[in-house]
Parts: C-alpha cells; structure tokens; sequence
C-alpha cells in the first residue's frame, strides 16, 4: 500500500455553513449560517474552494454546486456540549467534551475577582464582557492611572487579562496570568487565559502581537498526543499550540500579522521534508470578522484565503493530503458578538483521494480518527474514520 506522508489541516477558525439542530440550547436560531452570510456580500467568490466541492456538501443550498468536485466532502455536527475554540478544536483532535467549560455573561463571580486581585497584589478593572478593542479605550486611561490590571471575558470560556506594556511588562503580564492559571480550576476552568498587552496612547491604543493564550490541558490524548508519541511530525501554524497547552507539539509557528501570514508560513512548510501533520488555524476570520460581525471584511478574507488556496494545491506532492474544516460557527449577521452553533465543512483533497460526497458525520472527531487511520496509529475517540470510503490507493 502506498503511503501518506503528510497531512495538512487547516481550520477556517469559525466558518459555519448552518444552523445545527440544538442551536437553540446554545442561545442561537435556525437561521444562522455563517456561509451564507458572507456568500450574500457583493462579488463574493472562492472558486478554489468552489472547485473542491464546497458548495456540494449537504445543507449548502446557495451557490453554484460543480459537477465534478476535485475532493470528497462532508458536513460535521459538533457532538461536544460547547461552540467555542478550545471545545471545537479538541473534538477535532478526537476529544468529545461532555460538559461545556464555564462563560461569564455577568462578569466572574466576586469570590474569584478577590482572590485574583489578592494573588496578582493589584486592583482589577471592569470585570465584564467586552470587545478587546473598546475594553482598553473605556479601561486604559484608569489603567495607566492607578495601575490596576482590566479583566473581561467574551461568549468564550475565557479570562483574559489586559495590561499596557509601559505599565506591566509583556514577560509581568505572562507571568499574571500563569497565576490566574492556577486559580480558576475546578469549576473554574475556563478554557484559556489570555495575556492582552497594548501600547499607546488614549485615545489611539493598540493592541499588540505579543498576545500569549495559556489553555487547559487536553483531559485525554488528542491524536497530536498519539502522533508525536509515535515519532511522527506535528507542527502547529497559529494558535494550536496555545489550544492545546502545548500538547503533542513537536515545533510551533506563530503567526504575528494575519490569516495570510499564516498561510504565507504553511506554504513554506510545504518545502520542508516532514513526516506526519502540519495542523493551522486562520483566527482572523473569528477574530477581526465574525466577532465583529464584519460581514464584507469576513467575505474578503474567505476570497483572499481562495486565492492562497490555489497557491497551496499547485504545491502539494503525491503523497501529501489536505483537509479544510472549522471549529464552530460566528455569523457575522447574527445578533450580538457571541460564536454560533453550526455545522462546519470537511473538505479532504490530494492525488491519493477520490471525490465522494460523504454526507454528514456526528462529531468533529472524524477528523482525528482519519488522521490515525492514515498513519496507523491507535487513538480512543468517538470518531469514526471516512479514509476507506475516499482513499484512491
């Protein structure tokens, strides 16, 4: 049999194609769709993607389906109780979360906000929801007066910590927030703690690229875990590692500008000769679009990764396989700013994978049980593996 050397996974952080069926738990309605959305922006087109099949995957009723996909295809129902980063990434690493991990719509709990500002020895500001970029225009000024730290959280289980480099250096900033690491556990273990230094002056701060996420550990091997134990290649282009705790990581690429600065450093990975998973997250897309509900910039950003795209397929090898997915869906035309529960898409392409219509899978852990099909490796997951159904070898 011959053999895969490579798998390229690159997850469009937040590309949902449709509502999935329990969306109303989660605070959503039937209509969202984070696709068809941005499909409805003026001159929309992703031909590349167009051309592998994404407009053919179930669901998709929008759009020119084509004839004859260049790669097989399916939709995945995230089976975890959540629809944020850090849940939708691990069930694609093979982990199924039961429990969703905590979110802080009123602000955290008085308790905790003490005990933080009593282990930090600083006052603490804010303590609510908030975009990253109003928080340190309403926050900073009062921040760099009294030097207490900004603390806010999103829809995400997240805590992130907020400090101009001036005041709290990049390294004291960290530091906090190893801190507050160790702090909020038991059922206080939000997903990621987020260090968020910015520079400036009122009114024109900035956030800078030295953001630093400190996650939760995995709660049982992904199947970063079982490649890397096995000797094989993982390399994370984004935040993976930071997803992930650094987890199964044999090397990390940060990208410090834009979706295209991570694509620009996936294809410069493609030139090197390595054996096992290179596994990318494009954040812009939830970050700077969906959160914003930035409709146009969203559908920019899809046409400009397109153009990337067919880069990337020009360079594949014989023995390379690429998947694009997502880990939830931000419509960027819903209410509010929070993440949607949505379908994501699979598309799974190269010289060794015949074009089928897969249909839709139960879980995002699929993908992960695929992958150690591919490599013949053992992982425990409720995924279920797709290879024999479009392997063409």
């Amino acid at each position: 049999m011959e053999k895969i050397k490579r798998v390229f996974l690159i997850v469009l952080d937040s590309f949902g194609i449709g509502a999935e069926p329990d969306c109303a738990d989660f605070g959503d309605d039937e209509t969202c769709n984070t696709f068809k959305s941005i499909y409805n922006s003026k001159n929309f087109s992703v031909p590349n993607l167009q051309r592998l099949g994404l407009f053919n995957i179930d669901g998709i009723d929008f759009g020119n389906a084509v004839n004859k996909p260049s790669a097989s295809f399916a939709r995945l129902r995230e089976l975890s109780r959540g629809k944020d980063t850090t849940i939708g990434h691990w069930e694609i690493g093979g982990i199924v979360s039961e429990k969703p991990l905590p979110t802080y719509p009123n602000g955290f709990p008085a308790d905790v906000m003490d005990e933080l500002s009593k282990v930090l020895n600083r006052k603490l500001l804010c303590n609510k929801p908030y975009s990253g970029t109003k928080v340190i225009h309403d926050y900073g000024q009062e921040h760099e007066e009294t030097g207490a730290l900004i603390i806010y959280t999103s829809a995400d289980s997240v805590l992130q910590i907020a400090a101009h480099e001036e005041i709290v250096s990049v390294e004291q900033l960290y530091n906090y927030c190893r801190i507050a690491r160790k702090i909020m556990t038991g059922n206080h273990n939000v997903g990621r703690i987020i260090a968020r230094p910015f520079i400036g002056k009122y009114p024109n701060y900035e956030r800078t690229p030295r953001r630093h996420d400190f996650s939760l550990e995995p709660p049982q091997d992904t199947i970063l875990d079982v490649l890397s134990r096995e000797n094989f290649d993982v390399i994370g282009v984004g935040k993976i590692f930071d997803i992930f705790a650094g987890r199964g990581i044999t090397r990390s690429l940060g990208i410090n500008e834009n979706n295209a600065d991570g694509m620009n450093k996936t294809l410069k990975v493609m030139d090197e000769d390595f054996n096992g998973l290179c596994f990318v997250n494009l954040v812009d897309f939830d970050m700077v679009y969906g959160h914003r509900r930035d409709v146009d910039g969203y559908a920019q950003a899809m046409m400009d990764f397109d153009i990337q795209l067919g880069k990337f397929i020009t360079k594949m090898k014989d023995d390379d396989i690429l998947m694009i997915t997502a880990d939830h869906g931000c419509d960027p035309s819903a209410k509010g700013t929070d993440h949607t529960r949505e379908y994501v898409p699979l598309l799974i392409y190269g010289s060794k994978i015949k074009s089928v219509n897969l249909g839709t899978y139960p879980t995002f852990a699929t993908i992960a049980a695929t992958i150690a099909d591919i490599f013949n490796v053992k992982l425990s997951t409720k995924g279920e593996s797709f290879l024999n159904l479009c392997k063409n070898f």
